[in-house]
């Protein structure tokens, strides 16, 4: 159980230091500025994580990322969950279909740019690469397709479908995560290896991805959150959210692979841990940015965030000891 701490708690003092961090320069009367914050995401967004997608796969062997059946099995398991927790909320506010896209969302993203790589790398190794960049690409690919069209429909957007698909084929072709995906994915079937200097600026950049994307989450959760009189008055409401995130998701991706077929345990682990992790900050993003379910969608993050302390390090214990179950129906 020490060697699950010493792995898990780094990750986790990195958000307390950067939320508590934040929370000492607000009380000085220094708060750290939005400004500032939007540089940091740049350089993750932008320049870091690209950086790890890129040089990680385009060390895969290509036979690896041809993985259908395991894109199939962990993307349906997060649009099970998205309509999950869509279906709790549309219920719960008389079918506001902007209040439950939000919701479900929360349910199903995780924070796996932020997070998930690092931990699952560091957990499980290499060979957990392809998998957390396959579940990368695809989950963005369908919570940002979803969400816009979503909001159309209902409104919020106030634009046509058609103007909606266009933007969302364009975001999708552009991201940077996908761009730095696809590119590895050309360098491995070429087989093209960088310049020395330039490999060696890569894994400079690869190596600041997760430190500085941990203590931004921190920083970014504690500028976001109004008061702990807030999240008391919430918890309840986005409780079955969480639950969806935390438990429920992890439990069905592991469910749906079994079902389909038998795959590596490495790949089993990698899709658990990115199905385990707290709801990500793009919850929130989302929220603000069409102005429906933000006090939620902000303590969501906040509250998944501290739970998942208790979650996400049962979920490491029992992969680093090899007693999750995978491949459960296979004889």
């Amino acid at each position: 159980m020490l060697q699950v701490l010493n792995l898990a708690m780094p990750f986790f003092g990195l958000i307390a230091l950067g939320f508590f961090t934040a929370r000492y320069k607000a009380w000085k009367g220094t708060p750290i500025s939005e400004a500032g914050l939007g540089w940091m995401n740049f350089f993750l967004i932008y320049i870091a994580l690209p950086a790890l997608f890129f040089r990680i796969l385009a060390q895969t062997p290509l036979e690896k990322l041809n993985n259908v059946p395991f894109v199939v099995g962990t993307t349906f398991a997060t649009f099970a969950v998205f309509v999950l927790g869509f279906a709790y909320v549309a219920w719960r506010s008389g079918g506001n279909t902007g209040h439950s896209t939000v919701a479900g969302v929360a349910a199903a993203y995780g924070n796996i740019g932020y997070m998930g790589p690092g931990l699952a790398f560091s957990t499980i190794g290499a060979e957990a690469a392809a998998p957390v960049a396959l579940i990368f690409c695809f989950d963005n690919i369908l919570l940002f397709s979803l969400v816009p069209l979503l909001m159309a429909l209902d409104g919020t957007a106030r634009r046509s479908i058609l103007s909606v698909i266009g933007e969302v084929l364009v975001k999708i072709a552009t991201h940077p995560f996908i761009l730095a995906t696809v590119a590895g994915v050309i360098s491995a079937f070429l087989q093209i290896q960088p310049p020395e200097m330039l490999d060696r600026l890569l894994a400079f950049l690869q190596n600041a991805a997760a430190p500085v994307a941990l203590f931004t989450l921190g920083v970014t959760v504690a500028l976001r959150m109004e008061s702990f009189t807030a999240l008391a008055r919430v918890a309840a409401a986005i409780s079955p959210i969480l639950a969806l995130k935390l438990l429920i998701h992890p439990a069905l991706v592991i469910l749906i692979l079994s079902l389909i077929g038998t795959f590596e345990p490495s790949w089993v682990y990698a899709a658990a841990l990115m199905a385990c992790l707290p709801p990500a900050l793009n919850v929130f993003i989302i929220a603000r940015q069409y102005d429906t379910f933000v006090e939620e969608a902000s303590n969501a993050v906040l509250l998944g965030t501290v739970i998942s302390v208790g979650t996400l390090t049962t979920v490491l214990y029992l992969v680093k000891n090899e007693l999750l179950p995978i491949n459960i129906f296979t004889p």
